[in-house]
């Protein structure tokens, strides 16, 4: 049986540009090896009971060492709590931060994922237009004249699905507005280490002490989602309000097993090896990408990302869904801009990623679309 195909359900001999997940090249399974070996071997087996509700000492200490220098501020591994993924922690603040019917503000586009964790809670979603800087700032003001969001949900630096980044002008007065108005800004930076021309802005954890962010990030793209990995940084009040849920009360810290192996991998600098193996690989494929939708795609409308994973084309004229089914004849897939918008909107857009293949297959699949296309 072919393992990608019986993994992620591909069909044999078909691209499907949407796959928003890391190839099964780009997972380090002999670097997690080693790191699982090494911890096991040693004499002790505390990791494998109820972990500390923050998540592992050792190992937030460890997290926080690799943060700084890749931040530009110390970090402290008291203001990190472990997550397992941003998913779970976009759940777990829903729970604490929210009641039904309260209101969430979101990117139009947004992380299609995102709105469905949303629609569990029973919030109401209202979206605000984004351009090549990210949130605009004054469609923002004239929503907070309607209604004050308990939250505003933003995906800052490398967009998903956009590939935008936030600027720093537009970072500094959606924090003024955030002390304004009083409400929280999650920042879901799951792409922050990913840029290959272009160094993002400072996290937003820069501003925690402002008692209005909440900075999420993952292992999920920068190691493997299967590790099911992340952390939530803020401050003290936060943290300490969500280690004191009734969730980790009964259940206790987050993957305590799978901390502990991490704690080794990036004591001995393998993170730090691996993220530098996917910036140039991930680069090289979104320089390819690029190349290949300027020369086979003139008709599109896009800018060309600087990291992260997504392109994000405008099809003037098309139904993007109505393309997809089409493009299934050529043996070719990507995601409908429809997906991406709470108003049901963005119908002549489409998602493509470059994590899944690598840089033949991206050009071969741009070459399916075209001949789509004509």
């Amino acid at each position: 049986m072919n393992l990608q195909v019986a993994q992620t359900n591909i069909p044999s001999g078909f691209i499907d540009l949407g796959a928003g997940e890391p190839g099964l090249d780009l997972l380090p399974v002999d670097m997690l090896r080693e790191a699982a070996s090494s911890r096991l071997s040693q004499n002790e087996n505390e990791f494998l009971q109820y972990g500390v509700e923050q998540g592992d000492g050792y190992f937030r200490f460890a997290l926080a060492k690799f943060l700084t220098p890749r931040y530009g501020f110390q970090v402290s591994h008291d203001n990190l709590f472990v997550t397992t993924g941003i998913s779970s922690a976009l759940d777990l603040l829903c729970t604490l931060y929210t009641q039904p019917g309260d209101t969430v503000f979101v990117e139009e586009p947004t992380y299609f994922l995102s709105l469905k964790i949303f629609a569990d809670h029973g919030l109401r979603v209202a979206s605000i237009r984004t351009d090549e800087s990210g949130l605009v700032i004054d469609d923002l003001i004239h929503a907070l004249s309607e209604s004050t969001p308990k939250f505003v949900y933003v995906i800052p630096t490398f967009q998903n699905p956009s590939g935008h980044t936030l600027s720093p002008e537009r970072r500094a007065q959606l924090l003024e507005l955030a002390q304004k108005h009083n409400f929280l800004i999650i920042a879901d930076e799951v792409y922050q280490f990913l840029g290959y021309t272009q160094t993002p802005p400072t996290s937003f954890a820069a501003h925690i002490d402002s008692n209005h962010v909440i900075a999420l990030s993952s292992f999920s793209k920068i190691l493997a989602p299967g590790l099911r990995m992340g952390w939530l940084h803020s401050n003290p009040q936060v943290i300490q309000r969500i280690v004191a849920c009734g969730l980790l009360d009964s259940g206790g810290g987050m993957n305590p097993f799978t901390s502990a192996i991490l704690c080794g991998l990036i004591e001995h600098g393998d993170l730090d090896k691996n993220l530098s193996k996917l910036v140039n690989v991930l680069g090289h494929r979104m320089q390819i990408m690029d190349e290949a939708i300027k020369k086979h795609l003139p008709q599109v409308k896009y800018t060309s990302p600087h990291g992260g994973y997504f392109f994000w084309l405008q099809i003037s004229g098309m139904d993007a869904q109505e393309l997809q089914k089409r493009a299934k004849e050529y043996q070719v897939g990507f995601r409908p801009g429809i997906r991406f918008s709470s108003r049901n909107g963005l119908n002549d857009y489409l998602r493509l990623s470059i994590s899944h293949y690598d840089a033949a297959n991206l050009e071969e699949g741009i070459l399916r679309l075209k001949k789509c296309l004509e």
